[in-house]
């Protein structure tokens, strides 16, 4: 029987699931990524996004929530240009965020 809609999948994330030996050796390499508290300053400077849906706080949001493929994606399109870091009021080196991530990441693919 069709009612004319469909169920979405569940978007529910099982944390005790997650991979957080990737995060806590991310945040020891990266320890200003604990400051952030997602004002957006750095969505707003963004080269990346005024051509594409790029983010970097979803970049960041993805990264906490392991969601690594999507985020694999997403790091494609960013031009490491710097801006965000320029801009942050916390001091939060987004950019070596950006390289770190794409680095963890590219580490998971080579095992």
């Amino acid at each position: 029987m069709k009612f004319g809609f469909s169920l979405n999948t569940s978007r529910t994330i099982d944390l005790d699931k997650l991979d957080k030996k990737k995060q806590e050796s991310f945040t020891d390499d990266i320890p200003t990524f604990k400051r952030c508290f997602a004002c957006g300053g750095c969505a707003a400077t963004c080269s990346a996004q005024q051509h594409t849906d790029f983010n970097v706080l979803k970049c960041n949001l993805l990264f906490r929530r392991g969601e690594f493929e999507t985020l694999e994606k997403e790091l494609e399109k960013c031009m490491l240009c710097g801006k965000c870091t320029l801009v942050c009021p916390r001091n939060v080196n987004t950019r070596a965020m950006i390289i770190k991530m794409r680095r963890t990441l590219n580490t998971k693919t080579n095992l």
